[in-house]
């Protein structure tokens, strides 16, 4: 199966916001960089903690500190209802070491995580259930909660107070948005909330609850001896969670990253956060957003993906570091484990995908994607999902039988496809289909039974028919134009690596046109080039792709450092590569003699 084409685009850049920010002493390349991503003052660069959103506009946080204080106080028992993803274990480690600094008694303090094959998503009755044996007087969820309205209902019919702590869009039930019957919710994409960031992850929106808890314990003379607690030693979690998630990174949610890369960089983290950092063999020294997203994130998922996040949250929790140790390991043993499973499904489903094309007519993929196949594992149908959205750049959902027999969907979608949305909407023309769903509008999920698994699939194409159109399946590259030749070395890719890049804030991708002199496979699936850039050899490699290319190209790539037997190399790291300029023959040949 070949990878869908990428049109490759020049991000729009304002010369007079570039201009501004080099008078306000940003240096010329990140200047370009940030007003192409939409920055137009230099006070948005600025990571202080002094210019995070106030916690009192986060609507939610008086009530729910007033609630933490009085269970604190009166000694309570409070059980954190977690998640099974990076952002839900990270939630529930700040929510617990805050709440300790914070001053809750030993041992009134617990957790409880789902086991996704065993008791589904979120605070549901059988969680519970499960929570009521700690002898709780109070749930917390983190990064969940907010659909769970049996499960809330639950809790109270017990007497428990629910404090619900979650970023998750909230349920559209009869078209009105409609919230559970909690004791308190914090959610800033509850209805009526001001907040001005709608991007908060769930890890975000508990460190925001306990800075509420800590003014409101201040208001209470709780630290009248001097000893208030430095919450910002919980912002390693609170940035590994929010890169992990894939949230957009706006400027509230970049300073957040800032800050506990700041920290990391100079030695101070959490034993666990150390721990994964060596299990990864990457550096803390020089940590960044993608050692969180690709290195230290998906060690935590494995564990909720195949086995137990239990043991990524006794990581993050731990203060000894040698259990940290032992517990990394065994993380990145599971993790090992994940992406063997994820090749075989990925196998399976492009052979099922190739098969799928063959019947079309146009020998195209439709317009959206849902694969099933009974071997498919339910932990990690979500990542194939969403290496099949990249690669042909579909709506995408993958499923697999889950323990009770229904089919458990994990999708992945693309700019211009809300795919909760479209799932609200396959809900509404086809009733009784769906038997649950949620999520966002790039990553959503669902179950239903199997015998509606061909309905489910004709209904999304049909959705995917009506809000899709020829421009909008077309895959797009943005990159930043050319890169200077005064910019390519070591001093520049240390440069780059210093900034916080992610989601909506993406790391800077160049675009130039080469010429190939030479091109092998290393590894069997990886392309190895020798390219002459103006004037100039570089090595350049492109990960995952086979196919050669044209004697001449225009490659969109990211500048790093290519580190072997101790000796550093500028190497281009190809995402995209599209045909050259038309240009006359003899220039041609002079630029290949350059």
């Amino acid at each position: 199966m070949t990878d869908n084409p990428a049109l490759i685009e020049t991000r729009d850049v304002p010369p007079r916001t570039v201009f501004a920010l080099e008078q306000a002493g940003v240096h010329p390349l990140l200047a370009r960089l940030f007003a192409a991503r939409g920055v137009t003052q230099v006070a948005e660069l600025d990571a202080a903690l002094a210019h995070l959103l106030p916690p009192a506009t986060l609507q939610g946080t008086d009530a729910a500190a007033k609630l933490l204080a009085e269970a604190i106080a009166a000694k309570k028992n409070i059980c954190v209802v977690a998640d099974y993803d990076c952002d839900g274990a990270t939630a529930c480690a700040v929510a617990l070491r805050g709440l300790a600094w914070l001053g809750a008694a030993t041992g009134t303090l617990h957790y409880v995580v789902p086991d996704r094959t065993l008791h589904g998503y979120g605070l549901t009755p059988a969680i519970v259930d499960l929570a009521l044996a700690k002898n709780p007087q109070l749930l917390v969820t983190v990064d969940n909660g907010i659909a769970s309205f049996d499960g809330v209902a639950h809790a109270r019919a017990h007497g428990l107070d629910v404090l619900v702590t979650d970023h998750h869009l909230p349920a559209s039930i009869d078209g009105a948005v409609t919230l559970p019957n909690a004791t308190a919710i914090v959610n800033p994409n509850a209805p009526g909330d001001g907040f001005a960031s709608k991007a908060l992850a769930g890890v975000g929106v508990m460190f925001y609850v306990l800075l509420a808890l800590r003014a409101e314990l201040r208001s209470r003379s709780a630290f009248a001896d001097g000893t208030q607690p430095r919450l910002d030693a919980l912002l390693d979690l609170v940035a590994l969670g929010t890169v992990a998630d894939v949230v957009k990174l706006d400027a509230n949610n970049r300073r957040l990253v800032a800050q506990g890369l700041k920290r990391i960089r100079s030695g101070r983290m959490q034993p666990g956060i150390a721990a994964l950092f060596a299990a990864a063999g990457r550096q803390p020294a020089r940590a960044t957003a993608f050692d969180f997203g690709f290195a230290l994130g998906p060690r935590i998922n494995a564990a909720g993906r195949l086995a137990d996040m239990t043991l990524g949250i006794e990581c993050l929790l731990t203060d000894d570091a040698a259990r940290a140790a032992e517990l990394a390991q065994q993380l990145d043993a599971i993790n090992r484990e994940r992406r063997e499973v994820e090749a075989g499904m990925r196998e399976q489903a492009e052979a099922a995908l190739e098969h799928l094309m063959l019947e079309n007519d146009s020998g195209d993929a439709p317009p959206a994607l849902s694969l099933f196949d009974a071997s498919f594992h339910e932990g990690v149908v979500g990542i194939v999902a969403g290496r099949l959205k990249d690669r042909l750049h579909r709506p995408t959902f993958v499923f697999a039988r889950g323990a009770d027999g229904a089919l458990k969907g994990s999708g992945r979608s693309i700019p211009g496809f809300h795919l909760r949305d479209a799932l609200d909407l396959v809900a509404k023309r086809h009733p009784g289909v769906l038997l649950r769903f949620g999520g966002h509008a790039m990553a959503a999920g669902c179950t239903l039974s199997e015998t509606h698994f061909d309905t489910f699939d004709q209904a999304l194409q049909r959705v995917a028919r009506e809000w899709l159109d020829a421009a909008t399946l077309t895959r797009r590259i943005r990159t930043d134009g050319a890169l200077a030749l005064e910019y390519f070395n070591a001093e520049t890719v240390a440069t780059l690596e210093a900034q916080v890049w992610g989601q909506a804030f993406e790391a800077p991708l160049f675009c130039d046109e080469v010429d190939v002199l030479a091109q092998r496979l290393v590894g069997d699936k990886h392309l190895k080039l020798r390219v002459r850039h103006l004037g100039q050899p570089r090595d350049a490699i492109w990960f995952g792709h086979a196919e050669p290319v044209a004697e001449r190209v225009r490659l969109a790539y990211r500048l790093a450092l290519d580190e072997y037997n101790g000796q550093q190399r500028l190497q281009m790291v190809v995402e995209a590569a599209a045909p050259a300029s038309p240009v006359a023959d003899g220039n041609s040949r002079s630029r290949r003699r350059a």
